[in-house]
């Protein structure tokens, strides 16, 4: 069964495409590393895929109405900070939105999906305190854990472990992992090749607004990929605990 299927999305400004002519399905149970340098065009992507930014050719999620996407896939957008001061439970809790009527109060399904995110992210202790007081890591991790608790099928995340310590990043990166594991998929975003090639089963590769590479870590990551793409000498081996990107030097 495909989540979402792209069929050359094309995203243009001005005449210029930043996405040009991208072409993939996503099945059910995936953690998917979509990765390229600074402008690639991963975020035009993501947006356009999910119906909020104009693009021609087809995605299958930018097809239906706002409501039904809603309860197919989860978002989470580069931008972190949050604002008001409310709760961080409060926060977690407009991830139900989707599933409830408007002004409703949360069900019993709704409370224990906020929970069950919670304490995903580490974040149970952190329930009644102020969103817009903690640290910006800390504040990326509420939000994580808001689109953990819409429960969608996929969840789309824009560098969500960005600004995050090596702990937090590993941590949320196992908690995809284990989405992946129940069923869920997850495309997400990532610049550190080491954390996409030890835990992503698949990996997408983006260059100047096109898909060069779809495949395995291993078949991503080759040296004449880094070295085209990301003008780097490299080289990815395989250990028992999984895939390790090693980086050796900046091409001229």
């Amino acid at each position: 069964m495909s989540l979402l299927t792209l069929e050359t999305l094309t995203v243009r400004r001005g005449q210029c495409p930043v996405v040009d002519g991208v072409s993939f399905q996503i099945g059910k149970g995936e953690l998917i590393g979509l990765i390229g340098p600074n402008g690639a065009g991963k975020t035009s992507l993501m947006r356009a895929a999910l119906g909020l930014l104009a693009h021609e050719g087809r995605s299958s999620l930018a097809q239906m109405r706002a409501s039904e996407r809603a309860k197919l896939a989860a978002w989470m957008p580069q931008q972190r900070e949050i604002a008001w001061p409310v709760t961080v439970e409060t926060v977690v809790a407009l991830g139900r939105m989707p599933h409830r009527p408007t002004g409703a109060k949360l069900s019993a399904q709704d409370q224990a999906q906020v929970d069950k995110a919670l304490d995903r992210m580490g974040l149970t202790g952190f329930r009644d305190r102020a969103a817009n007081a903690l640290s910006g890591g800390e504040q990326a991790r509420v939000l994580i854990a808001r689109a953990l608790a819409q429960d969608t099928p996929l969840l789309v995340a824009d560098e969500p472990i960005a600004g995050l310590d090596p702990a937090a990043q590993i941590a949320t990166l196992r908690v995809f992992r284990d989405l992946a594991a129940e069923g869920h998929t997850v495309l997400v975003s990532l610049h550190d090749l080491s954390l996409a090639a030890r835990y992503c089963g698949r990996l997408l590769m983006l260059d100047k607004g096109r898909l060069v590479a779809d495949g395995t870590p291993a078949e991503v990551l080759t040296e004449g990929n880094l070295a085209t793409t990301f003008h780097i000498r490299a080289r990815v081996i395989d250990t028992e605990h999984g895939a390790l990107f090693q980086p050796i030097d900046v091409l001229p």
